[in-house]
């Protein structure tokens, strides 16, 4: 009995106390929630002019003055070279007299003209009454012979007075057809020189000597226009940024000025076909260029280009940017934040994925045990994602890189 005592108190004392259990750790939750968002794409690229303006000239005229130096800013409608004109303006003056003589023509042969016109019909108008009076004195003497010839019959005037009067009566009808030639030949030449304001010889005249100054004032105002490209004024407000023509210099056929507009100016950036398919015209982009010490300039697209190049995968964004003092250069490096449209679905913590792909979370039952989800990302912004695959109101764990996994308990924070 003694024995039995002792071995059971030896055996109370070699037994150790029982552990605690450790509780569950705290993790931070969210409710997940019907809601919307506005996610965006981030897109890298560069700084590219809004206009890039090349100038040459035609002109076959020496460089008189060339007022501007490359990195200059210039203004639209300024004068950037002057070329001579000397040649040109001799040209045009002897235009103008050309015109003047032509317009001086044009005076006289119409003055000819309506003389000639004139006279025509007068000598119409004389060959008619000469016809009148031929056939006046042929009938007269017709009359006579007929006469002379019953009185001849009866002896009462001499054969020879007979005779004498057949040759009158055939002198009157040569003189008739003489008149009535001229008569026609009258009327021809009116016709043919036409009355006033109506077709004809003289208006046809007339009409080529107008044509003959249009022709001549046509020249002279070419000349006056090849005047006018002498002098080489910018097209845009911008900056000079080549400049390939000095006084006395002739400009050929190069390039002799490079524009390039820079306020507004363009962000120029690239991404893939699924970066840019859901970028419209008009949608806001912030743009942070990094040699400006990350400064952010606000913009808007105006226009989603299709790939660059036949074959890639590459697109193009566009985003006018205001740069009115001019920082943005082109060539700089900037990155841009495109806001895409609103999405609507359950929202979750931007950052409840559990990894880079972002397609599981980690949800939290009521009894506290975590289970990983799958889910497919929708879109993202700055906080918050649109996902499927979850239902609203489950409880998610905001870091989803925590160090807890499938069937933990946890406690809520």
């Amino acid at each position: 009995m003694a024995a039995t005592a002792l071995l059971v108190a030896l055996a109370g004392c070699s037994a150790k106390p029982d552990k605690k259990a450790a509780p569950p750790p705290f993790v931070a939750t969210e409710i997940a929630d019907n809601g919307t968002i506005r996610p965006f794409e981030v897109l890298p690229g560069i700084v590219a002019p809004y206009q890039n303006v090349a100038i040459q000239s035609n002109l076959v005229e020496a460089a008189d003055a060339v007022n501007v130096q490359e990195g200059d800013t210039v203004h639209k409608g300024e004068l950037l070279a002057q070329l001579d004109t000397a040649d040109l303006v001799a040209a045009l003056n002897s235009d103008i007299a050309t015109a003047n003589s032509a317009r001086a023509n044009t005076t006289h042969t119409a003055y000819a003209g309506s003389l000639s016109i004139s006279q025509g019909v007068d000598s119409a108008r004389t060959a008619e009454t000469a016809v009148n009076q031929a056939r006046e004195t042929l009938a007269k003497d017709t009359i006579d012979l007929g006469r002379d010839r019953q009185l001849s019959e009866k002896g009462y005037i001499a054969e020879q007075t007979y005779r004498d009067q057949i040759t009158t009566v055939r002198n009157d009808q040569q003189a008739l057809t003489a008149a009535q030639a001229a008569l026609a030949s009258a009327r021809s030449n009116v016709a043919a020189n036409g009355t006033l304001g109506s077709n004809g010889l003289q208006s046809s005249s007339i009409e080529q000597a107008k044509a003959q100054e249009q022709a001549a004032l046509a020249q002279a105002q070419q000349e006056r226009v090849q005047i006018a490209k002498a002098a080489i004024y910018s097209p845009i407000d911008g900056v000079v940024v080549n400049r390939n023509l000095n006084q006395g210099e002739y400009p050929g056929s190069r390039q002799i000025f490079t524009l390039q507009q820079v306020d507004p100016i363009y962000a120029i950036l690239r991404g893939s076909g699924s970066q840019i398919a859901a970028i419209d015209n008009g949608s806001a982009a912030t743009v942070t260029a990094s040699d400006l010490h990350d400064a952010k300039l606000r913009g808007t697209v105006v226009g989603v280009l299709n790939q660059i190049a036949p074959g890639s995968t590459d697109f193009q964004v566009k985003v006018v940017l205001a740069n009115p003092d001019r920082r943005l250069r082109p060539g700089m490096a900037v990155v841009g934040q495109i806001v895409l449209p609103t999405v609507r679905g359950v929202r979750v913590p931007a950052t409840a994925f559990t990894d880079d792909n972002h397609n599981r979370v980690l949800a939290v039952a009521r009894d506290g045990t975590v289970r990983t989800v799958a889910v497919r990302e929708i879109a993202e912004d700055n906080t918050s994602a649109v996902v499927s695959g979850l239902g609203a109101g489950t409880r998610v764990i905001r870091d989803g890189q925590t160090s807890v996994g499938d069937g933990q308990k946890v406690a809520i924070r």
